[in-house]
């Protein structure tokens, strides 16, 4: 595992099923260099770990994350977005890549690049205290980690337009309303309610789970006849693995099944 994260980002592991922690609860987790860096050197370490098969992210504090940290805005220039705002995006758009599940938790305050880390993961859980806004247009820019994309394709045109031009801040019941979350729960069962979720796809078989992981995301991209297609490369792969035999099995023998990713 790299020492190259653990000051603001830490990571635990259970079984088949890890946590991301953002833990810099003193500054409400802004998004800065130190957080980003960590960030990568983190996901660099996850694509190594073969036995992980789902993901929770979730943060310490009463606040998941105040968003950017405004003194790297405050020394931003043209050039310095070009040469690194593809790597950033790619910070963001890995947990859409990864073949695991990955669900994230958010409470309190969870503004602007926090968002967008938010839309690049699977399943959204929101704290009913969840206050959520993308700030950015205030502040001279637009959101550029996701933001545009990932929230037109969630919840439409017009919210996004809403809630981007307009800066409008929501709450959790209007975020479940919208689609922009899938499930609302008590702040104090957050953490507890991301966590189970995540160890539940991980005791799945991997591969169809990853397989159905994919099949969606094509399907939200693409036409129904590639969509079609997809659904017949998993599906003759799937049937010839260990893992199909041995959950029938379990079935009939009514046992709990055992897993290998084969």
């Amino acid at each position: 595992m790299s020492n190259n994260y653990g000051s603001v980002i830490k990571f635990e592991k259970q079984d088949y099923c890890g946590a991301l922690i953002l833990d810099n609860a003193e500054k409400m987790n802004v998004v800065g260099d130190e957080f980003l860096k960590e960030l990568g050197a983190l996901q660099q370490d996850i694509l190594g770990m073969e036995e992980l098969r789902a993901l929770a992210i979730v943060a310490n504090g009463d606040n998941f994350s105040a968003g950017i940290d405004l003194k790297m805005l405050h020394e931003v220039s043209s050039e310095k977005v070009k040469a690194t705002l593809t790597h950033l995006q790619g910070l963001y758009s890995f947990w859409q890549t990864l073949s695991i599940p990955v669900v994230i938790g958010v409470q309190g305050f969870c503004f602007g690049s926090a968002v967008e880390l938010m839309l690049g993961c699977d399943i959204r859980i929101a704290a009913e205290n969840l206050r959520l806004s993308l700030p950015e247009v205030k502040l001279g820019l637009a959101p550029d980690m996701g933001g545009t994309t990932r929230l037109t394709k969630l919840v439409g045109t017009g919210q996004a337009k809403r809630l981007i031009m307009a800066c409008e801040e929501i709450g959790a019941e209007e975020a479940l309303q919208i689609g922009l979350v899938e499930k609302v729960v008590p702040a104090d069962k957050l953490r507890e309610a991301t966590i189970r979720l995540a160890q539940k796809m991980a005791a799945y078989p991997p591969s169809s789970v990853a397989f159905a992981k994919k099949g969606i995301n094509l399907a939200a991209e693409s036409s129904v006849a590639a969509g079609l297609l997809f659904e017949q490369a998993q599906s003759t792969y799937c049937c010839g693995t260990e893992d199909l035999k041995e959950a029938i099995s379990a079935f009939f023998e009514k046992r709990k099944p055992s897993f290998r990713g084969r």
